[in-house]
């Protein structure tokens, strides 16, 4: 079966900009046109591809055709880069799924020298990034997964040490005789979101499962790092976020012979866009420069 490139890119620009009428101002469209192009898809593939939501998303044949239509988008992108039919350079617009935690430390640094391009970042547990390859809507992915996903090349990245800390009250008040099961049972934790499993693996690692202390939600990796600072309570903060907090004070470790590492991993489309190959040199590089072990 082939498809319509035309019908492609306006099912891409829908579930980019949400909506019929935005995605029709973006391709110079009427919206009637746009919603034709979709009909007509839908009818050739027999699936609906669409969820008439607010925004509108993808169901799960939409984020196969999603996926078609952005690598056909930058194939043809670099194709007119390298014929040099570019009168007006633009700017390769890359998705990429991160972690908070990398995203806050290593990544930016790593990826400014990316030059042309034009970042897209999506932040997901690591446990869970591997998804937005899945589903069409990233190019690239930093996981915790070994396995790539279909149509996907996968490397080793390195490994994010993560120790559970807290601030000097916070350990006086819930861990004065130590950091034992009975008192990690009550004392209060601090949780990225509900997908975090961090802390959970950390106390099951040390005391088996089975312990439900009670947690503070805090959705962003520098808040969260405060949450603990402050005094909320206490957190698995990786060793390149907690190092400056550790040497002045404002943070204590609660064990410091415990840790967690996290396996990080590259995964990105297997196809030959050069802009993928700088993205992952420099997230190789970085990493080889000690960001993670």
């Amino acid at each position: 079966m082939e498809f319509n490139a035309d019908q492609l890119r306006a099912l891409g620009a829908v579930l980019d900009h949400g909506s019929f009428d935005a995605a029709a101002a973006a391709l110079h469209l009427t919206t009637s046109a746009v919603s034709q192009r979709i009909k007509a898809l839908e009818t050739r593939t027999g699936c609906v591809l669409l969820r008439r939501t607010r925004p509108i998303t993808a169901t799960e044949p939409g984020a196969v055709l999603l996926r078609l239509a952005r690598q056909i988008s930058a194939l043809e992108h670099d194709a007119v880069e390298r014929l040099g039919l570019d009168t007006q350079p633009g700017r390769t617009a890359v998705q990429l799924v991160i972690n908070a935690d990398s995203l806050a430390t290593w990544v930016l640094p790593a990826l400014a020298q990316v030059e042309g391009t034009s970042f897209e970042f999506t932040l997901e547990d690591q446990d869970y990034s591997a998804e937005g390859l899945r589903n069409g809507t990233a190019m690239g992915a930093v996981t915790s997964s070994p396995e790539p996903v279909q149509g996907c090349s996968v490397a080793v990245l390195g490994t994010m040490r993560y120790r559970p800390a807290a601030s000097p009250g916070f350990r006086s008040r819930w861990f004065s005789r130590g950091f034992g099961a009975a008192q990690a049972a009550t004392a209060p934790m601090v949780v990225f979101n509900r997908r975090d499993a961090l802390q959970v693996r950390f106390l099951e690692s040390a005391f088996g499962p089975g312990l439900q202390p009670p947690r503070h939600y805090v959705p962003a990796s520098w808040d969260f790092l405060q949450a603990v600072r402050l005094g909320y309570g206490w957190g698995m903060l990786p060793d390149l976020q907690s190092e400056q907090l550790l040497t002045d004070g404002s943070v204590v470790l609660l064990d410091p012979d415990a840790h967690l590492d996290v396996p990080l991993y590259w995964q990105q489309w297997r196809v030959d866009l050069p802009v993928l190959s700088r993205i992952a040199g420099a997230l190789s590089a970085a990493a080889g420069k000690g960001f993670l072990y």
